[in-house]
């Protein structure tokens, strides 16, 4: 591309989008890449402050934004994930279904290191849903080297295995059995307050509850509960009650001796740091220990886990390892979960 004078214009093609802003009225191209300029385009060219605008000149070494852009979509575009057309060297990219955005944050890093040129996601790890918009992608000049794109693309192919760096995991139809735990439930002197907020909580994301057993504080009988709604058919377990370290809190153990072994008890996150994962059999069925904050607290750490769980995420203890960083909720007045810090590194 090369500069000339506005006022030189005339019949010369324009390289690329000519933007105006008119505040509180519009905001958008007046003009787009590779319309002919014509005589009565000088004046309002002019008055978009553009005394100056570049055309094109052929230049093979060399590769325009809207073709820049497009190779950046390639490196970001994975599994259930649509785009936009490329605008003013841009291109968006938003959810085709509901499910957890999954960020290869290494190659995502990479990308925007590697100079004139960015890629702006949100946090991973949330759940989107359909439409949502989840990055946006551009060059910083309006032209770039060829040879720059074509290496920062094998570069990303050879960091993430051929695997884009976006995409977004489908929630699943989940069959929940709960077991709600404690002598104080089973034998009727309290109120159970605890099931209800567990039940709003996974019908949020689509999931069924199938099945609800009461247990006292025996191991047995809570090894029991936890086996009969495995039996009959349940694909994710939720312990509520005697998540403590306390001599007479049983759950921990009778989980364990369930599943064999859990992946953590106890997590970085606050609240929710009595928190218990394992998987069951083969299939690695979720049994999850409630501690008791999820009962009362606006947000914990069930708020976190429990959609990647639906997802069918199979998380490790690295993954709670990770949740120290923004672990820490804020206890706001007004709540605006998901949209605050909480959960985000």
């Amino acid at each position: 591309m090369k500069e000339i004078k506005t006022v030189d214009a005339v019949g010369q093609v324009l390289c690329h989008d000519i933007t105006q802003i008119i505040k509180d009225v519009s905001k958008g191209p007046v003009f787009r890449k590779g319309h002919v300029i014509r005589e009565e385009d000088i004046p309002v060219l002019l008055s978009v402050g553009k005394d100056h605008i570049y055309v094109w000149e052929n230049d093979e070494t060399m590769m325009h934004e809207d073709e820049a852009a497009e190779v950046l979509c390639r490196i970001c575009l994975g599994e259930n994930i649509t785009r936009g057309e490329a605008k003013e060297g841009k291109i968006e990219l938003r959810a085709a279904c509901d499910g957890i955005l999954k960020i290869d944050e290494q190659t995502l890093q990479m990308v925007n290191s590697f100079g004139q040129m960015m890629i702006a996601a949100r946090h991973g790890n949330f759940v989107v849903h359909a439409g949502d918009k989840l990055a946006g992608t551009r060059i910083i000049p309006l032209v770039i080297e060829k040879e720059k794109m074509e290496e920062v693309e094998a570069k990303a192919k050879q960091m993430s295995g051929g695997s884009p760096i976006l995409r977004v995991q489908p929630l699943q139809k989940k069959r929940v059995g709960i077991v709600t735990t404690g002598n104080e439930v089973f034998l009727g002197r309290i109120r159970d307050t605890f099931t209800p907020v567990v039940v709003d909580k996974v019908t949020e994301f689509g999931a069924e509850v199938v099945g609800h057993e009461y247990s006292d504080d025996d191991n047995a009988h809570i090894e029991a509960a936890i086996r009969k709604l495995l039996e009959e058919g349940a694909d994710m377990i939720l312990c509520t009650g005697g998540m403590s370290v306390d001599p007479d809190d049983k759950t921990p153990a009778a989980i364990r001796n369930v599943c064999g072994s859990v992946v953590t008890y106890g997590a970085p996150v606050l609240p929710g740091a009595m928190f218990l994962l394992a998987y069951y059999g083969d299939q690695q069925i979720p049994v999850m220990g409630l501690p008791g904050c999820v009962m009362y607290a606006k947000r914990t750490i069930f708020d976190l886990v429990l959609p990647r769980i639906i997802a069918g995420e199979i998380l490790t203890k690295a993954d709670f390892d990770k949740m120290g960083r923004g672990g820490l909720c804020l206890d706001c007045e007004v709540c605006t979960f998901p949209n605050c810090g909480f959960g985000k590194c």
